[in-house]
């Protein structure tokens, strides 16, 4: 009997474990964004980020982010896009998410994050690419200095076209600053895997 028992837990689990297993490879986990400088390949974190990715895959089904710019670039810092269209137009968005910024992704070089305002729990459609470890913009605390900013992802390829971004002159464009001289477009973002 207990052999018999032992055989059908090990049959659940397994069982089980392939089902999660499964659902975990039919989840979407890449993105490509094809830029006016090149392709950029985005691995989203579901595991430890799964609000922060569904958000983002959301947008990227809707058609959102293209014809849209990184309308911020600090070189040695961060590339910012994901909110305004190449008319430098605001563009509507869905209602902010709770900030996951304490599920221990760290901001590092390559890492991708939402931005958000000062309000913790406010990001929807921007995010940032990270040109650096920029340890000072991780959970630290759940204050609102110390909640940080949420990664979700990270660029597996096409980091040298996040660079090239870096090397394109900036200036200031209706109250914004950092802004790129020259649109760098996101002209489509997709599903890939």
């Amino acid at each position: 009997m207990r052999a018999f028992i032992f055989s059908m837990m090990l049959l659940l689990t397994t069982t089980l474990s392939f089902a999660t297993e499964n659902k975990m490879s039919d989840t979407p986990s890449k993105v490509k964004l094809t830029t006016s400088l090149g392709e950029i390949i985005i691995q989203l974190n579901h595991e430890k980020a799964p609000i922060s990715s569904a958000n983002f895959l959301t947008y990227v089904n809707e058609g959102f982010f293209n014809n849209t710019i990184f309308h911020r670039v600090i070189p040695g810092f961060m590339a910012q896009g994901g909110g305004f269209d190449t008319d430098f137009n605001q563009k509507a968005v869905h209602a902010p998410i709770k900030n996951e910024a304490d599920n221990g992704l760290p901001n590092k070089r390559g890492s991708i994050a939402m931005a958000r305002t000062n309000v913790p729990d406010s990001a929807t459609a921007q995010f940032f690419i990270n040109y650096k470890d920029n340890a000072s913009l991780n959970h630290t605390s759940p204050t609102p200095s110390g909640w940080g900013y949420a990664v979700f992802g990270e660029v597996i390829e096409g980091m040298d076209v996040v660079d090239a971004m870096a090397k394109q002159p900036t200036g200031n464009r209706g109250g914004h600053q950092d802004v790129p001289k020259t649109d760098i477009i996101v002209e489509k973002a997709e599903v890939i895997q």
